[in-house]
C-alpha cells in the first residue's frame, strides 16, 4: 500500500503502564493489553468497508444539525418581512434572533445532565419533539409576542441537539471514520441554513404571510428525525457506563457488522472500570472532578476556547443578518438581498463538504489554523468595503422642515444618517450618481417609508425618491459580497466544524457529556453575545469599525489554537485523553518533534516494517505503517 491514508498509525498509550522487555535484540515498549488490541484494529478497519448502519446513525443524527442550521438560519430572510409587516425595531429584531440562542444556551447546559441520565438517544428524541412544538407555534404566530415564545422553544429543542448530536455520532464511529462522520453534523448545520435561505427566496414573493411558512416548515425534518431516531440504537457507550452491558455488545456487533466486535467491547470496559477505580466510587458533580482532574481541567479549557473563539469571529453575524448585510451594502431590493443571502448560505455548505473530505486528511489541528488565517482576512475585506462606502456616502444636499424635531436634520452625510435607527435616507439617482437626497425621520408605523417630505408616500414609479432604510447607495457592494464569500469558503471546512468535532473527542467517557454540555454552554453564550449586540456595535464603531473588531479577535483565536490544540486525528477515543498529560498549552506542539527511527527485524513480523517512536512526556507511542 501506498500513500497517507495508507500509513496507519498503530498508537499505544503507555503512561503509567509503560514497560520494557527485551527480545531477539529489540527493546520492546509495548504492553498488551484490550485498549491495545482495539487500537491495533484500525490498520484493518481502514481496508475492510464500513457498515451502512454507521451512516444510517449518523444521517438521523444529523437531522439535528439540520433543523439546527434551518432554525438559526432562516431568520436572516424572515427579518426583512418580519420588521415590514409587524413593525420591528432594532430591539425587537435582536430580541427574535438572540431568544433562539439564549435558551439554547440554558438547554445545552441541562444538556450534559440529561445525556448522563436518560442517554443520547432519548435527548435527540426529545430535542426533535421540541423542534416540532416550536416550528408549529411559529407557524400560527398572531403577534410578535407568540413568536418570540416559539423561538425561545426552538432554542430549547437546538440547545439540547447541539451537544448530542456530536458526542453520539463520535461515539458509533469507527475511530479512522470518526472525524469525517461527526463533521456532517457540520455540513447538516450548513445545508440547513442553505435550505432556509432558498425557502426565505420562494417566500418573499408572497405578499402576506410570507415568514410563517419559513418558520414553519422546520417540522418536516424535526418529524422525519423523531420517527427515524425509533428505530436507532443507544450508544454503546453509555449503555456499558450503566452496567447494560448484553446491549451494549449487541450494539456494537450491529454497527461494526460483527468485525473487531470483542476488542473494541473490551477496550470501552476496561476504560470504564479503569475510570470507575480512580473515582473511588465518588459521585460527586461531575464539572467539580473535571476542574480537579489535570487532563479533563486541559482539555475544558481547549474546548470552551475553542466555542468561544468560533462565535467571536462572528460566524452568526454573518448568518443570522446576511440579508441585512448586504442591504447595508447598498443592495435596496429585499428579494435580491434574501437571493444573495442564499448565495453565501450555498458557499457555507460547499465548503463544509470541503472541511469533510480534508478533516482526516490534513487533521483537526493544521485545518483549524488555515481556516482561522483565511477569515481573518476576509474579515478585514469586509471591513474595508465597508470603509470604503462610508468614504464615499453620498451627502445629505436638502434639509426640508421636520416637524418631528427629529436628529435627523443634523446629519449631513448618508452614512451618519443610516446609523441612527430612526433615521432614513431620501434621494433620487439618474444610475450615475445620486442626487436631491435628505435625511428623513422614520414613519412610526413602518420603515417602509419616512413620516415626511418626499418618500411619505411609498411608491415605486419611475422618477419617483427611493427611501432607503438600513442602507446606503453604493458601488462598493461587489467587494462586500466577495468579503461573504470569502468568509464564508474559508470559515466553513474549519472553525465551523472543528469545534465541535474536537469537543466530541477529547474527553474521556465519565466527562464527555458534562464536556459537551459546558462547551456548547460556552458557544451559546457567545452566540448571544454576538448577535444580541452587533447591530447595536454597528452604530456605534459603524459597520466596518464592527468588522475591524471581529477580526481582531480572529487573530486572538489564531494564537489560541496554535498554542492549544493538540492533533487527534486516528487515534482511539479512549487515548486522546493522554494528549492532555502536559502542562497548559504545551498541547499544541507538534508531537514530530521527539522522533526515534525504530526497525523491527524480519525475525519477529512477516515482513519489515518500519515506525517512529513518538513520545509527548510521559506518553509513549510506536507508529507502525501497514
Amino acid at each position: 500500500m501506498s500513500g497517507r491514508r495508507d500509513e496507519v498509525c498503530l498508537s499505544y498509550p503507555m503512561g503509567r503502564r509503560q514497560r520494557a522487555a527485551a527480545g531477539d535484540g529489540e527493546r520492546h515498549l509495548i504492553e498488551s493489553s484490550p485498549e491495545d488490541d482495539a487500537s491495533a484494529a484500525e490498520c484493518s478497519d481502514r481496508d475492510r468497508p464500513t457498515p451502512g448502519f454507521v451512516y444510517v446513525l449518523a444521517f438521523f443524527s444529523a437531522l439535528g444539525g439540520f433543523l439546527f442550521g434551518y432554525d438559526t438560519g432562516v431568520v436572516s430572510g424572515a427579518m426583512l418581512l418580519l420588521k415590514k409587516e409587524m413593525n420591528l425595531d432594532t430591539l425587537w429584531q435582536e430580541l427574535l434572533v438572540s431568544s433562539t440562542v439564549g435558551a439554547a444556551a440554558l438547554s445545552s447546559l441541562s444538556g450534559g445532565a440529561l445525556n448522563g441520565w436518560l442517554g443520547r438517544k432519548v435527548c435527540i428524541l426529545g430535542a426533535s419533539f421540541i423542534f416540532s412544538v416550536g416550528g408549529v407555534l411559529l407557524g400560527l404566530a398572531p403577534d410578535k409576542e407568540v413568536l418570540l415564545v416559539g423561538r425561545v422553544i426552538v432554542g430549547l429543542g437546538i440547545g439540547i441537539a447541539s451537544m448530542t448530536v456530536p458526542v453520539y455520532i463520535a461515539e458509533v464511529s469507527p475511530p479512522h471514520l470518526r472525524g469525517q462522520l461527526v463533521t456532517i453534523n457540520s455540513l447538516f448545520i450548513t445545508g440547513g441554513q442553505f435550505i432556509a435561505s432558498v425557502m426565505d427566496g420562494f417566500f418573499s414573493y408572497l405578499s402576506h404571510d410570507g415568514w410563517r411558512y419559513m418558520l414553519g416548515l422546520s417540522v418536516v425534518p424535526a418529524a422525519i428525525q423523531f420517527m427515524g431516531f425509533f428505530f436507532l440504537p443507544e450508544s454503546p457507550r453509555w449503555l456499558l457506563q450503566k452496567g447494560r452491558k448484553q446491549e451494549a455488545h449487541q450494539v456494537i456487533s450491529r454497527i461494526r457488522g460483527g468485525k473487531n466486535v470483542e476488542e473494541e467491547y473490551d477496550a470501552i470496559k476496561a476504560s470504564i472500570e479503569e475510570e470507575e477505580k480512580e473515582s473511588n466510587g465518588d459521585r460527586g458533580f461531575v464539572i467539580v472532578k473535571m476542574l480537579r482532574y489535570g487532563p479533563t481541567r486541559r482539555a475544558l479549557f481547549v474546548g470552551c476556547g475553542l466555542q468561544m473563539f468560533q462565535q467571536l469571529s462572528g460566524i452568526n453575524t454573518v448568518m443570522y443578518y446576511s440579508a441585512t448585510i448586504l442591504q447595508m451594502a447598498g443592495i435596496r431590493d429585499d428579494k435580491q438581498a434574501i437571493w444573495l443571502a442564499a448565495v453565501t448560505s450555498g458557499t457555507n455548505f460547499v465548503f463544509t463538504l470541503v472541511g469533510v473530505w480534508l478533516v482526516d486528511r490534513l487533521g483537526r489541528r493544521k485545518l483549524t489554523l488555515g481556516s482561522l488565517v483565511g477569515t481573518a482576512l476576509s474579515l478585514a475585506l469586509l471591513g474595508v468595503g465597508f470603509l470604503l462606502s462610508a468614504l464615499n456616502s453620498p451627502p445629505v444636499t436638502m434639509h426640508p422642515v421636520d416637524s418631528q424635531n427629529s436628529t435627523c436634520a443634523l446629519y449631513r452625510s448618508c452614512e451618519r444618517c443610516m446609523l441612527d435607527p430612526g433615521c432614513g435616507f431620501c434621494y433620487r439617482d439618474n444610475l450615475t450618481s445620486v442626487y436631491d437626497s435628505s435625511c428623513l425621520p422614520v414613519n412610526q408605523l413602518t420603515t417602509d417609508h419616512a413620516a415626511v417630505g418626499g418618500c411619505s408616500n411609498k411608491t415605486e414609479a419611475a422618477g419617483s425618491p427611493i427611501w432607503a432604510y438600513n442602507y446606503c447607495p453604493t458601488s462598493y457592494s461587489w467587494i462586500i459580497l466577495m468579503g461573504l464569500i470569502l468568509y464564508l469558503a474559508f470559515f466553513a471546512p474549519g472553525m465551523g466544524p472543528m469545534p465541535w468535532t474536537v469537543n466530541s473527542e477529547i474527553y474521556p467517557l465519565w466527562a464527555r457529556s458534562t464536556g459537551n454540555a459546558c462547551s456548547a454552554t460556552v458557544n451559546w453564550t457567545f452566540n448571544v453575545l454576538v448577535s444580541l449586540t452587533f447591530l447595536n456595535i454597528a452604530e456605534v464603531l459603524t459597520y466596518y469599525g464592527a468588522f475591524f473588531l471581529y477580526t481582531g479577535l480572529v487573530v486572538l483565536g489564531l494564537l489560541f489554537v496554535l498554542g492549544c490544540l493538540p492533533e487527534t486525528k486516528g487515534l482511539q477515543l479512549e487515548e486522546i485523553e493522554n494528549l492532555f498529560a502536559g502542562r497548559l498549552c504545551s498541547c499544541g506542539a507538534s508531537h514530530q518533534d521527539h522522533h526515534v527511527q525504530y526497525i523491527r527485524h524480519a525475525s519477529s513480523l512477516s515482513q519489515s516494517q518500519e515506525g517512529v517512536m513518538e513520545l509527548e512526556g510521559s506518553v509513549s507511542y510506536i507508529t507502525v505503517k501497514c
